[in-house]
């Protein structure tokens, strides 16, 4: 089975739910390595929303990405971050992801020695917070390489290891899959990649969330030709540590014609 088209599979949106938002940011500042980075950042994502955060080198966008996982390397100073309601500020990375937060790394790691199936049981043990069957995992990659068009042989290589750059974020892609967070944060997930790997992450993406409709994604990128692809519900202008500018696909457009310029 090959990934669906884009163009022709956008998720429906899942039904407005009663309650607080499924994720949240409010007034977030953040320092690292003694500079302040977020000057009180503000964002909401519904279920089932996909949103795009744009900005220049320097923005702040890596920085929000890895507060949102809890990097100890990012000491909040001010703001909160909300997972349907629940204060997750101070939680550490590990709990986050048990709670249904996933980041998808700029720069993923290389683990050599660990096989792609390895990880991923080891991952979704985590995530359910009980036993992963051999068997269970590997029948859930196979179902979900082919979803994604990957040759099956991907799944005993080792993590990263000698995996090109679009292999990697597709590996990225795969875990999303594998792991269903509730809101996932792909930070430069089309950092480096050629015409053809992008649209195939592009594909993956889509493919994930025609499956599980009702997954929030936050999409950091510095480039409008991802969106082509993914269309997002909003489109959010970062400079400075601060949301300048929010609005639709055609705010990306402006971006691409226009630079960041006009919001300085």
């Amino acid at each position: 089975m090959q990934a669906s088209s884009p163009e022709t599979n956008h998720p429906p949106k899942p039904a407005a739910a009663a309650g607080p938002p499924l994720f949240e940011v409010r007034g977030l500042c953040v320092e690292a390595g003694g500079v302040e980075i977020l000057r009180g950042v503000d964002l909401v994502v519904e279920q089932g929303e996909l949103h795009a955060l744009m900005g220049p080198n320097g923005a702040g966008k890596s920085t929000l990405a890895k507060t949102l996982l809890g990097s100890p390397s990012c000491r909040v100073t001010a703001g909160e971050v909300l997972l349907r309601g629940e204060d997750v500020t101070l939680w550490a990375p590990d709990a986050r992801g048990k709670a249904g937060v996933f980041l998808a790394f700029q720069y993923p790691e290389e683990l050599p020695g660990v096989s792609v199936v390895q990880f991923l049981r080891q991952a979704l043990a985590a995530r359910r917070g009980g036993d992963v069957s051999a068997l269970e995992a590997r029948v859930s990659l196979m179902e979900w390489m082919e979803r994604l068009g990957m040759d099956p042989s991907f799944a005993n290589r080792h993590l990263n290891d000698g995996f090109s750059g679009g292999e990697k974020k597709r590996n990225e892609i795969l875990q999303m899959a594998m792991l269903e967070p509730e809101i996932a944060v792909l930070d430069e997930t089309d950092s480096g990649l050629d015409i053809d790997a992008l649209r195939l992450v592009a594909r993956g993406i889509q493919e994930v969330r025609a499956v599980r409709p009702q997954l929030g994604v936050l999409l950091i990128t510095h480039y409008q030709r991802i969106l082509e692809d993914l269309s997002p519900d909003k489109v959010h202008v970062m400079i400075d540590g601060r949301i300048v500018d929010s609005g639709g696909p055609e705010l990306a457009r402006r971006l691409e014609l226009d630079g960041y310029e006009a919001w300085r």
